[in-house]
Parts: structure tokens; C-alpha cells; sequence
């Protein structure tokens, strides 16, 4: 009998010894811990001025992908505000009036870090700034530029660009340009300059010479493998994901990929679906164009599809990506009630180019964008909210913390740093 009672007293002990131990981590408590360790870097989210001003702005929880509240619920450090321009005649005409669309976003983007929210978020222009801003509890904002048409033919533009801030320049956009062939081109084999005109090629020097990045996510194959012969610093594509994983002439094949590793730069990739799973998001993108027309009526709307784009006015485009995210918004909303709706491009398609990509030419040369309020978004990083779930998924793959950091900012910081070199020594060089 002494035995017999001694024994659940025993087992009590135990118990208690058990309670005792800490609990293992779970994954996303794991991945919860990295992604507020490391700096998280969006290298492309396009603005609509409209979003810049007094009344209305990114202080707010707009219906906008990205705005500060959503980067604070989503923990989104770094993003680089894109001063875009759509491809145009190659006239006078055509410059003057890109160059005073191109200065209105920059105006913006300093508009909201000077005057409307500097306690909030700040201009960086460096790495350190980065880290300096970053460190201060602000949020962090970047300037690239997509498509150096509204520069026209005036190359002393990208050291005035340069002081506004702009940290990175795609030569083109959807369309040849004066400096540079477009992708666009692969569509119907017609090129005006065979990769870059003589005046690209000065280009990439002056970039070199300013410490400019130079983009190579929308120019051509040939522009793009022209630029990393030229260039004496590394390149980035600032949006572009893997064309061995789906054929778009927006990505970049291995070939392209290799260059750009012996180069030293670094490719973002990119959350936009159709960039990541043709067939899959086309499914879903003709079931959901009904859905956003029949949305947009209803709230009397005009809605576009993306290849009429180009043929829109400014007004029109402005006012379009002002109500984008609503309608899609909403859109999403309803196909997510229906059993019959195709599954859309997700989080785990995303991850599967960074796999991809890190696989063939190492970790040191890959990191993330999300193309947000110009395209991009997927099922789980639908907006800057939800920003958590792409560590989630590198977590889960088995990505180290300092891995997920160099993806997540620290190999883009890397390149400014070391293109910024370049620029410092450009006399000694040259």
C-alpha cells in the first residue's frame, strides 16, 4: 500500500518537472520573431498623386495596397515609391509632358515625408539612411523611376533627378524608348535600337558616375545584357521574377539571371500574378474581370483591362488606379464566396520563384517586391498588410533568419552600397 500511494505522488513530480519546460516555438512565432528582426524592402509600389494630398493621403488606411497604416499592420519597413511614366512619341512634345507628370510624383513622395507625415516616415537616399530612418521607429521611402522618357534627350537630367532623390532608373517601360528597347518588343519582333540607342549607352555611364542603380526589369534582352557589359556597378531588376518558371518576356531567363550574379546585382522578385503562373492567373483573371466589370457598373465606374492602359489619358489613368484597389477589392470579395471560382496565384507560387532563383545563382542576388497599386498582389500578400505571410512561407521552406534578411532588403542595401563605391571612386575609375 505504501508503494501504491507513492506512486501518483510520483507521477505528480513528474508532472510538474514537465510543466516546467519551455514550449517549443511554433513556425509562425519563429517567423513572427524574424520578420520583426530584419529590415523588409519593397523595391517597386507605385503611386497615384491624388493620394499626396492634405485631405487625402497615406497617413490613412486607404483603399490604396500600400499606405502607412497597412506597412505598420503588415510590418513593411522600406518601400520605394515609383515615379512612373507611360511610353510616349519620341518628340519634344511628348517629353515635355512626361517630364511634368514625372516631377508631380516626386513632389508627392516628398510632399508626404517633409509636410505631411515626417514624424511618420522618412526620404532615404543611402543604405545608412535606411538603417538611420529604420532605427528611429519611421517607416522609410525610396524613389525609383520607372522609364527615363519624361528625361528626353538631355542626359544632365539624371543628376537632376538624382537630387530629387531617385536611387534607381529604368531606361524604359512598356515600349521602346529613346535610351533603351522595351521587352514589349518580343510581341512583335520589332526593335528601334537593337538593346540601347548610343544615348542608353551613355546613359548607364552617367548612372555609374551619379550612383544611380540601374533597373533592367522592363528594357529588352538585349538591352539588358548590353547594360550589364557597360555597367562598372551592379544592376537590379526591381520587379521581375523567374522565366524558366513562366514565360513572360517581363522575366528574366537563366542566361539573364547568370549575368546578373557575375555582375554582382540582384533580382526582386515580384508578386505579380501573371508574372508567376500564366495559366493559372489567367484562369482567374477572366473569371475575375467579369466579377470587377459588373462591380464597377454598379458603382459607375469605367473599368479597363491592362492592355488598354496605354491608350488612356493621365486624367484617366489617375482616376482609374484611384478606385483600382476598390473595385478589385471588392471583386476578390465576392469570388472568395464562390465554390467554383479558379484558384488564384498565391504566396506559395511567389516563394516558388525564389526557391528558383536562389537555387541558381545563390542567395546573395535575390529579393522581393510586390508591384503594389500598379498590378501587382497575390492570394496572402494582397497588400502591405499582409506582408507578414512571406516570411511565413520562407520560414516554412526552411530559410534561415539571416537568409530571409538578405531577401527581405539586405542584398538590395548591399548593391546601393557598393554601386554608391562606384560613384565615390567614379575619377579614379574613369
Amino acid at each position: 500500500m505504501k508503494i501504491l500511494r507513492f506512486i501518483p505522488f510520483f507521477l505528480l513530480i513528474l508532472a510538474c518537472g514537465e510543466s516546467e519546460k519551455p514550449a517549443e516555438t511554433s513556425l509562425e512565432e519563429k517567423a513572427r520573431a524574424i520578420h520583426d528582426a530584419v529590415i523588409t524592402i519593397d523595391t517597386h509600389d507605385d503611386i497615384n498623386v491624388r493620394n499626396f494630398t492634405d485631405s487625402i493621403n497615406y497617413t490613412q488606411r486607404l483603399e490604396s495596397q500600400i499606405n502607412l497604416p497597412k506597412m505598420e499592420e503588415g510590418g513593411l519597413d522600406v518601400a520605394w515609391f515609383i515615379v512612373y511614366t507611360g511610353q510616349d512619341t519620341l518628340t519634344t512634345e511628348g517629353y515635355a509632358a512626361a517630364a511634368e507628370n514625372a516631377m508631380s510624383k516626386f513632389e508627392a513622395i516628398h510632399r508626404l515625408c517633409e509636410e505631411i507625415a515626417p514624424d511618420q516616415i522618412g526620404l532615404a537616399t543611402t543604405a545608412g539612411e535606411v538603417r538611420e530612418i529604420h532605427e528611429s521607429g519611421r517607416k522609410v521611402a525610396m524613389i525609383g523611376v520607372e522609364n527615363a522618357y519624361p528625361m528626353g534627350t538631355d542626359l544632365g537630367n539624371f543628376e537632376r533627378y538624382y537630387e530629387m532623390g531617385a536611387r534607381y532608373v529604368s531606361l524604359s517601360h512598356n515600349g521602346h524608348s529613346q535610351f533603351s528597347d522595351s521587352n514589349t518588343g518580343e510581341a512583335d519582333g520589332v526593335w528601334l535600337h537593337n538593346g540601347l540607342s548610343d544615348l542608353g549607352k551613355e546613359a548607364v555611364k552617367e548612372m555609374n558616375r551619379l550612383g544611380i542603380m540601374i533597373d533592367i526589369s522592363h528594357p529588352s534582352k538585349a538591352a539588358s545584357l548590353q547594360m550589364l557589359e557597360l555597367s562598372k556597378a551592379p544592376l537590379i531588376a526591381s520587379h521581375s521574377s523567374a522565366r524558366a518558371l513562366c514565360d513572360h518576356s517581363r522575366n528574366l531567363d537563366d542566361e539573364q539571371l547568370r549575368k546578373l550574379q557575375e555582375n554582382g546585382g540582384v533580382v526582386q522578385t515580384v508578386a505579380f500574378a501573371s508574372y508567376l503562373d500564366a495559366d493559372k492567373s489567367a484562369a482567374r483573371t477572366e473569371y475575375l474581370r467579369g466579377l470587377q466589370r459588373q462591380v464597377a457598373d454598379s458603382l459607375g465606374l469605367e473599368w479597363y483591362d491592362r492592355s488598354q492602359f496605354r491608350k488612356l489619358t493621365e486624367e484617366q489613368r489617375n482616376a482609374f488606379f484611384g478606385y483600382y484597389s476598390r473595385v478589385r477589392n471588392l471583386a476578390d470579395s465576392i469570388a472568395a464566396t464562390q465554390p467554383d471560382a479558379p484558384p488564384a496565384v498565391n504566396v506559395s507560387d511567389f516563394v516558388d520563384h525564389i526557391d528558383y532563383m536562389v537555387d541558381l545563382i545563390g542567395i546573395d542576388h535575390v529579393g522581393i517586391s510586390s508591384d503594389f497599386d500598379g498590378g501587382g498582389g497575390i492570394e496572402g500578400w494582397s497588400d502591405a498588410s499582409e506582408t507578414f505571410n512571406v516570411t511565413l512561407e520562407l520560414v516554412k521552406r526552411g530559410y534561415t533568419e539571416e537568409e530571409i534578411r538578405k531577401l527581405w532588403g539586405g542584398n538590395l542595401l548591399r548593391v546601393m552600397e557598393e554601386v554608391r563605391a562606384v560613384a565615390e571612386n567614379w575619377d579614379q575609375e574613369d
